[in-house]
């Protein structure tokens, strides 16, 4: 059961049918894909990948997005392997993933190789090509004269497809191991539930390294035989002039806040729209009524997670309910949802708040590596805890009010507190650190940080903030850096995070 093959059945290989437009003018049929992922797929075979730290060889990939980088997908999972897609704005973060999940095979930017060969052969990697987003690099020159045939290695449900890192508030990053049965199950369940039509064209404006753009977006697509209209990058003026080629389109909520600001982003050129999602940062309701007014489309709001894919998502169908701005929906069918009590569920008045524990065919089965994390992300009798605190209203629909951990979710990505303030402790001038979310309304959170300094001296804020943009990742990067004589802290030495939350609520506010 190669999800592979439950994506080629769905292909219309023999007709000429397109299946992928990018934004450079260029149009791959499904036969395209199916034979150039045959090639890549042959040229991983011909290399024998051995496993080493996952039961099957794991093929990691950092690199731009292309059409190329979303065959080389198809092919590692045509070849029996795993996928494990990285961001290719990482830096020092490269290490620990490579380390952690010992890939058998990299790919990479050409930009990037020379530096990172070198810490993938230190780690252990086999094999390291490069892949740019123009068509060009080591490994399509490898795979250019494979055949274009291939038969996929059969996998049974349980067997490991990808691998996605997912941060937590404590510790090391954590690399969630996700089934061939968790990511088909999921996709049936998203193609069922968005009504997904054989008209049907995405609009694929998301990178594809995270769970968003690879598998909730890119999946119903591949499973349902439908076109899509590819773009590198997210371009409002690209969206817009593509709406009417498309009929449905994924975005984060920070996409949603800048097409509204695009001249010409109003009712006419959304008429041929059928359908519009949000997810991975939570959406304000004004937005949501904001978007409806200029569009006349109401934005599906839905709820998911690198270890669950899409958990709850509001109503497609009208006959189904109206989508509700501020919810997440209900469950997938498939996915069962509770709340378990939280601590301070007696403080909130007439509201039923818990903690969300889900369980269900999509659930992942743990995290590489890191039994006793896998263990306390469970309950006894079989819940995944998300971490994250909601409430149910009386449709049954989850409203999703806070999270149990410190995570900022900073236009669609997550950042995990803890690794910046590593990196910040480290520069010359500071003591320590603290670093938070607040409101952004472009963003849904920007990243704050807090210094105190050393007794070197006082260290400028655009010295540190540029000093880190060498080092990690820039959407990671605090907006703003202030000065502090000490952090507020309780009785047990924690520092209070939402004491400095509440001091710069308002930071943001007058960016529009």
């Amino acid at each position: 059961m190669n999800i592979y093959s439950a994506f080629r059945r769905a292909w219309a290989v023999d007709s000429g049918a397109p299946a992928i437009h990018t934004d450079n003018g260029l149009t791959y049929t499904w036969a395209d894909v199916d034979a150039a992922s045959a090639a890549l797929a042959n040229l991983i075979a011909k290399l024998q990948l051995q496993p080493r730290a996952t039961p099957v060889p794991l093929v990691a990939a950092c690199v731009d997005k292309s059409v190329e980088s979303l065959l080389l997908y198809l092919a590692a999972l045509r070849a029996g392997c795993a996928w494990l897609p990285l961001n290719p704005g990482y830096r020092n973060e490269l290490a620990y993933f490579l380390e952690d999940a010992q890939p058998s095979m990299l790919v990479c930017a050409p930009r990037d190789f020379q530096w990172l060969s070198r810490l993938a052969f230190k780690s252990g990697v086999q094999h390291v090509f490069t892949l740019d987003d123009q068509r060009g690099g080591t490994l399509l020159a490898r795979a250019a004269h494979e055949a274009h045939v291939h038969e996929p290695v059969a996998r049974e449900p349980g067997d490991l497809a990808a691998i996605l890192y997912t941060s937590g508030t404590t510790g090391r990053s954590k690399g969630a191991m996700l089934s061939h049965g968790n990511l088909l199950s999921n996709a049936q369940a998203l193609v069922q539930k968005w009504d997904w039509r054989d008209e049907d064209v995405l609009l694929h404006t998301l990178p594809i390294f995270h769970i968003h753009g690879l598998f909730i977006s890119s999946h119903c697509a591949l499973l349902r035989g439908t076109p899509l209209l590819w773009h590198a990058k997210f371009d409002p003026a690209a969206v817009l002039a593509d709406l009417p080629r498309a009929t449905v389109f994924m975005g984060v909520p920070t996409m949603y806040g800048r097409l509204m600001a695009t001249p010409g982003f109003d009712v006419a050129a959304c008429r041929d729209m059928r359908l519009f999602v949000s997810g991975s940062a939570p959406l304000l309701a004004p937005a949501w009524e904001a978007f409806r007014e200029t569009t006349g489309h109401a934005i599906l709001e839905r709820y998911g997670m690198s270890e669950a894919g899409v958990i709850c998502s509001n109503p497609c169908r009208e006959s189904e309910g109206p989508r509700v701005p501020g919810s997440v929906g209900a469950p997938l069918d498939g996915v069962e949802l509770r709340l378990a009590p939280a601590p301070d569920a007696a403080a909130t008045a007439g509201l039923a708040i818990g903690d969300v524990e889900v369980r269900g065919p999509g659930i992942f089965s743990g995290y590489l590596g890191m039994p006793e994390k896998t263990r306390e992300s469970f309950t006894t009798d079989g819940w995944f805890r998300t971490g994250d605190v909601g409430r149910l209203d009386e449709r049954g629909y989850l409203h999703l009010v806070g999270r149990a951990r410190d995570l900022i979710i900073t236009g669609g990505f997550n950042v995990y507190p803890a690794e910046v303030e590593d990196e910040l402790n480290g520069l010359e001038g500071v003591a320590e650190s603290a670093v938070f979310g607040v409101p952004h309304p472009d963003f849904g959170e920007g990243v704050v940080a807090v210094v105190v300094p050393s007794r070197a001296g006082a260290p400028d804020e655009a010295v540190l903030i540029a000093a880190l943009r060498q080092r990690i990742a820039n959407y990671k990067v605090p907006k703003r850096v202030f000065l502090a004589a000490d952090l507020p802290r309780n009785a047990m030495g924690k520092v209070l995070k939402n004491r400095l939350q509440q001091i710069h609520h308002g930071l943001f506010s007058a960016v529009a």
